[in-house]
């Protein structure tokens, strides 16, 4: 089992940057494509970035598509998110998990869910 802590939300204002950490337990991390999500106030969680084990394949969500770039360290078993460019709609719950296989945008092909980082833009 991976357990997941995610770092490095806070308040922003629009047009700045954060850089989001998830920081993995477990000998395993490296074998697994991991992915970040998002639950907006009232909204459904949405799926954000995601990045194969070894960094090769990426998927981005249409409306973080050049400004989020999402990359990860295998020997210091973290993932991380760096968004540019924020806007008031990136103001969210952010999650990072865990995947078997390539990279998916599919929430259900996910497990080992972090607790979550709040990030909040500021117009």
């Amino acid at each position: 089992q991976v357990q997941l802590v995610e770092s490095g939300g806070g308040l922003v204002q629009a047009g700045g940057s954060l850089r989001l950490s998830c920081a993995a337990s477990g000998r395993t991390f490296s074998s697994y494509a991991m992915g970040w999500f998002r639950r907006a106030p009232g909204k459904e969680r949405e799926f954000v970035a995601a990045m194969s084990w070894n960094g090769g394949r990426t998927l981005y969500a249409h409306p973080v598509k050049g400004r989020f770039t999402i990359s990860r360290d295998n020997a210091k078993h973290t993932v991380y998110l760096q968004m540019n460019s924020l806007i008031p709609e990136d103001t969210a719950a952010y999650y990072c998990a865990t995947a078997p296989g390539f990279p998916t945008s599919h929430q259900g092909d996910y497990f080992n869910w972090g607790q979550g980082t709040q990030v909040t833009v500021s117009s």
